[in-house]
């Protein structure tokens, strides 16, 4: 893959990228929807997850609804697929987005990744993390860290050793690491997910434990 050159120049994470298999990112053009089930699987194990946005799919007869349609859903049926009383609030307020401002990819495809962010946090239930990840996995932005992603900053703690205790400090060590990996750090961000997940798979000597 044309990221792994650039990426493997750093030792550490050239490793974590030896050891697992290569990243393809995909674009979606389904926004509003992306979105949605983004809101769905917050605070839920993927495998829950899934059962809820099947259960979400399957009150429109298998098919994505129109933002029309999710907005037409009585709220206690929503809330009998299993969500809570917050995210049919910030389901149906994505949906009332889309309808008063869009969210078409080729609007989006316009703007740098702060625009989008920008444009799309106002969205009550909407957070900069939900942003990115969006940026990242619905419409394929290639550089893109999530500094403030728990999996991630764990996963730097463990192969940097670095330390949590100085805030301030740890924030700047995330960016100083992550801005040589620009403009592949999307990339980046996926192997240290994988290996916090997979570990240990190949993992580099002495690891710290704080890792978890």
């Amino acid at each position: 893959m044309h990221y792994i050159p650039h990426l493997s120049k750093d030792k550490k994470l050239g490793r974590l990228i030896e050891a697992g298999e290569p990243h393809k990112l995909k674009k979606r053009k389904n926004i509003c929807i992306y979105l949605c089930a983004s809101i769905m699987s917050q605070q839920l194990s993927a495998k829950v997850a899934d059962v809820i946005y099947a259960r979400f799919i399957k009150l429109f007869a298998g098919k994505e609804p129109t933002p029309q349609q999710i907005l037409d859903t009585p709220s206690e049926t929503l809330r009998g697929i299993g969500l809570s009383n917050a995210k049919v609030g910030y389901v149906k307020n994505v949906a009332q987005f889309e309808i008063a401002y869009g969210m078409n990819p080729l609007k989006l495809h316009k703007m740098d990744n702060e625009e989008v962010i920008a444009y799309l946090t106002p969205i009550k239930g909407v957070g900069r993390w939900t942003v990115e990840m969006l940026l990242m996995f619905a419409l394929g932005r290639e550089d893109v860290f999530a500094i403030d992603d728990l999996g991630i900053q764990n996963a730097m703690i463990g192969l940097y050793k670095l330390d949590r205790t100085d805030k301030k400090k740890f924030k700047e060590d995330l960016l100083r690491i992550s801005n040589k990996w620009s403009p592949y750090r999307t990339y980046a961000c996926v192997h240290l997910w994988r290996w916090k997940d997979n570990a240990p798979l190949k993992q580099p000597k002495k690891r710290n434990k704080t890792s978890g």
